[in-house]
Order: structure tokens, then C-alpha cells, then sequence
């Protein structure tokens, strides 16, 4: 298990506890000093995992920007056996921040859309940090209709802020770029699973999320807007992001419970960013049993349950006129009995 390089401000215990095992492994290798090393040790599991298993929707937010997460290429080279990328929008330019290419996973051939970050300062630059301008999700599109062609599905990684707001963004289509992604991925006839595997950013992230499965890691993010962006709008001022956050439900139990994802994928103790190799295990594990259940579902099937699975998210019921009169009816009646 890795040791972060960013300490978060919840998890002060764990590193204190953490301090005394590497205090006690560095002295005399006694059977006494072993056992107690061995008993810290289990102390900081089970410190790590009650600590985890109560975070707040703010701190959930700052596990998911952890600058050690691994991100989008991290994944397709722990996960995928081969991988070859392919570069261009065939229209303006390569947008490093939105990665493409065919991949294997075990027995399955597949195409891989993922939104990458970077993991340095050069390379978090090269991608935009992480925000697409318009030819990223042409790029996606093209390859996107590529797997179709080629009766390949789609493995999408979704992690960004959202797409590119700057003026070049706008003036070349940013927002009909990412329409036009979402409706190409409604036609497409080819399974296509999605996984949130750091912040899900508003159209930036649903511009590549419409599929037929929708998974996300259990410290990953999923909304309409960052908390400090809403806490920007409703109180004036980003002080507010816990408020926000807390308000926006936008953590992994809540969406699946709106149905807004299908599946949460568990991350290892203490995070992703703790240990790259098991998360990328369990995320392995997942995509395969995904595309096989897909696998089994023919075109029309496929798109019948994307299109039902997209209708049924936000499902509210409607009061008829009459409902209403009569509910004012009895509201009226109740007030005057009780006066």
C-alpha cells in the first residue's frame, strides 16, 4: 500500500498511527516489538476503514481529486492487455485530455474513450487538466462509430471538472459537441459501459456517460456542478462548498439510489490512491462481467434498455387537476373543523 503524497485533513489519525508503526518497525526485531507491530497494524486498517466508511459528501470530493488517484491512463495500462491508441477528430486537432484506442481485455476486444488528467505538471497541462475542449469529443465520436463498425464495444472512463468553458472552446461548438457525442451514443449498436472513476463533472462527464451500464468508484463524484460552483450561486461564496456538497447528493449510494448509476465498484481501504493495483483489480473484474452480460443482448435490445435506463432517471409523479381540487378541498375542510 502506497503513502500518499497529499494529506487529507480527515485522515490526521490514520498518518499519527501510521507514525508509530514505522517508529516501532525500526526497532530491534524482537518478538515482543513485532506483535505490537502487527497489532498497530491491524489498529490502522480498521482506523482507515471506520474512518472511510463515514465520510462526508466534501470530503468524498477531495479523495476523488486526489492528485494520487490513478487516472484514465493509469487504468488502461493496469487493466487492459494491449492497448493502441488512436490519435485526431479528423476535423481541428488530437485533444490529449480525451485518450482513444482499441484495447484487450482478456478475451474481449473493445474500444477505450478516457478522460485523463495527467499525473505531472507537464502532463496535466497537455491534457487541460482534464477539461475537454470541442475536438476531444469529436474524437470520441469518431471513435466511438469506429467500434460500432467493427462490432467492438465501448469501455468509457469518465474523470473531469467539466468540459473547457474558454472562449476557443465556445467559439468552436463545445456545447454541441458534447450534444452531439450523447446523441451518437444513444444510436450507437454496440454495448457501451461507462465508469466514473474520479469527478463526473457536468456535460463534460455526460457527454462520453450515456451507456448501457454505468458504474462508479465508491469515492468518485457524479453532478451537475462542483460544490464550488453551487455554493458560488446559493450563498455567494465557496465557503459554503460543504453545504453544497452535502445538498447536491451527488455521492455513489445516493446516485444509485436515484438510478442515476447501476453499479459501485468498491475501492481498496483508504482510497484508490492508496493501493493503484487492487483498484485496478476490482475495476477488471468489473468491465468483464459487465461485457459479457451485454455481450448477450442484441442491437435493438441494446438500445431499448440504453434509451429506458436514460428515460427513467429523474421520474417524478404529475398531480391531475382533479387530484389537486380535491386534496385544496380537503386542506379547507380540515381548517375549519379544527377552528
Amino acid at each position: 500500500m502506497a503513502i500518499p503524497s497529499q494529506k487529507l485533513s480527515f485522515e490526521k489519525p490514520i498518518y499519527e498511527l501510521e507514525a508509530q508503526l514505522e517508529q516501532l518497525r525500526s526497532q530491534a526485531n524482537s518478538p515482543e516489538v513485532r506483535d505490537e507491530a502487527l497489532r498497530l497494524q491491524l489498529g490502522v486498517a480498521e482506523l482507515t476503514k471506520k474512518i472511510y466508511a463515514n465520510l462526508s459528501a466534501w470530503e468524498t470530493v477531495e479523495v476523488a481529486r486526489h492528485p494520487d488517484r490513478p487516472k484514465g491512463i493509469d487504468y488502461i495500462n493496469m487493466v487492459f492487455d494491449e492497448f493502441v491508441e488512436l490519435h485526431g477528430d479528423k476535423l481541428y486537432g488530437d485533444d490529449r485530455t480525451i485518450l482513444t484506442g482499441f484495447v484487450r481485455l482478456d478475451d474481449f476486444r473493445a474500444v477505450v474513450i478516457a478522460q485523463n488528467k495527467g499525473r505531472n505538471f507537464k502532463e496535466r497541462q497537455e491534457a487541460n487538466f482534464g477539461m475537454a475542449h470541442p475536438e476531444g469529443y469529436h474524437k470520441a465520436i469518431e471513435k466511438m462509430k469506429l467500434a460500432a463498425k467493427f462490432k467492438l464495444p465501448v469501455i468509457v472512463f469518465i474523470d473531469t471538472p467539466g468540459a473547457y468553458p474558454g472562449i476557443e472552446s465556445e467559439e468552436r461548438g463545445v456545447g454541441r459537441s458534447i450534444s452531439d457525442s450523447m446523441y451518437e451514443m444513444a444510436l450507437l449498436k454496440t454495448p457501451i459501459v461507462c465508469v466514473v472513476i474520479g469527478e463526473g463533472g457536468s456535460g463534460g462527464a455526460c457527454g462520453i456517460g450515456l451507456g448501457n451500464r454505468v458504474g462508479m468508484l465508491r469515492y468518485a463524484y457524479y453532478s451537475v456542478i462542483s460544490p464550488e460552483g453551487c455554493a458560488g450561486i446559493l450563498w455567494k461564496s465557496g465557503e459554503y462548498k460543504d453545504k453544497a456538497a452535502e445538498a447536491l447528493k451527488f455521492t455513489a449510494p445516493h446516485l444509485l439510489e436515484f438510478g442515476v448509476i447501476d453499479d459501485i465498484i468498491e475501492e481498496p481501504i483508504g482510497g484508490a490512491h492508496r493501493d493503484h493495483r487492487i483498484m485496478a483489480l476490482n475495476l477488471k473484474k468489473y468491465l468483464k462481467a459487465k461485457l459479457k452480460e451485454l455481450s448477450k443482448l442484441s442491437d435493438d435490445e441494446l438500445l431499448t434498455q440504453r434509451y429506458e435506463r436514460i428515460r427513467k432517471i429523474g421520474v417524478f409523479l404529475e398531480e391531475s387537476s382533479s387530484d389537486a381540487a380535491n386534496a385544496g378541498t380537503e386542506t379547507a375542510d380540515a381548517s375549519q373543523s379544527q377552528s
